[in-house]
């Protein structure tokens, strides 16, 4: 599989959303798809400290880690939200204190790439920003990362860096980001481009919308994220459901399916290092790592904004 960097790490294009790991997965489905994972050559795995209360990181320890695979993988974790017995924020000895928390469960002495997952009005950049250094410094982190952040607030945290020279930096923005969810173009993947930042997608399938699962007219399927939780039934738009049928009908009329489409428009943008991508299955962690064999030309680019621009039209009207 295809490699990019984030900062000095060589990351799959493709990585596993770990999310659903002890959660809406056991340890024996999350164990298939860490091992469908690695056999497909996706090495890049994200989490956070508050992925079901910190059992998606333990399962990482024990099945990623302690099985040996240590060094063929990229870990990713996260601080700042809600975290349990815990607490949350980005305070410097909360920093230290939800790191070490992390290694512990992660059964690792090192993490790669540590990501602060919220902003934190009530404490200034650099002063995270500093204790997210000295972790680096010591050999603890290999990079450092933000996520939910806006172009304002990289620009800020930019800045606070330059101003302590020599010390460790943002190298990633992780933000939701997908063909029906347009954010990051107002602004956070240009400046992703000035400063050499990768910017790393998550929900890249909009919540299964981009699957091809939910068809306009159709029953929602039984078990689904939709079919449970309101919050998720909201997306069912008219707008958003004629646009999926469109995309359909495009990636059917080039051989290819939804999902692969969806994958690969993400990956035609450069600034995009990884995918992140959950999964439940094997079956649909080898869907997304094929998914990547797609390359998607300028003009085929161009023809994909035009059609989603003419369903958002015709939706208004």
């Amino acid at each position: 599989m295809e490699s990019r960097r984030i900062g000095s790490l060589e990351a799959s294009v493709i990585g596993v959303g770990c999310n659903n790991f002890g959660g809406r997965i056991d340890e024996t489905r999350t164990r298939e798809v860490i091992d469908t994972a690695l056999d497909e050559g996706i090495n890049f795995f994200d989490t956070a400290d508050m992925y079901a209360d910190g059992r998606s990181e333990e399962l990482i320890g024990r099945l990623v880690v302690e099985r040996g695979h240590r060094s063929q993988v990229l870990i990713a974790t996260k601080f700042g939200n809600d975290m349990p017995g815990q607490g949350r924020g980005a305070r410097p000895e909360y920093v230290k204190r939800a790191f070490e928390a992390s290694l512990k469960r992660l059964r690792t002495d090192y993490i790669d790439l540590y990501q602060q997952h919220v902003p934190d009005p009530d404490v200034p950049i650099a002063e995270t920003l500093g204790a997210l250094n000295e972790l680096v410094k010591a050999g603890k982190v290999r990079e450092i990362g933000c996520s939910n952040f806006s172009a304002e607030q990289i620009e800020n945290a930019e800045e606070a860096s330059e101003f302590r020279r020599g010390s460790a930096r943002f190298v990633s923005v992780q933000n939701e980001y997908s063909l029906l969810h347009r954010d990051p173009e107002k602004g956070v993947l240009a400046e992703c481009e000035r400063l050499g930042l990768a910017f790393l997608p998550f929900f890249p399938l909009m919540s299964g919308l981009l699957t091809g699962k939910y068809r306009k007219g159709g029953p929602i399927p039984e078990g689904t994220r939709v079919a449970k939780y309101e919050r998720y039934r909201k997306l069912l738009t008219d707008e958003n459901l004629n646009k999926v049928e469109a995309l359909i009908g495009y990636a059917e009329s080039r051989g290819h399916t939804i999902l692969e489409l969806a994958i690969s428009w993400l990956l035609a943008h450069r600034v995009v290092a990884s995918v992140i991508a959950g999964a439940s299955s094997a079956q649909q962690v080898r869907a997304n790592a094929s998914a990547a064999a797609w390359s998607l030309s300028a003009p085929e680019l161009d023809e994909i904004d035009a059609l989603l621009s003419r369903e958002a039209g015709s939706a208004r009207a």
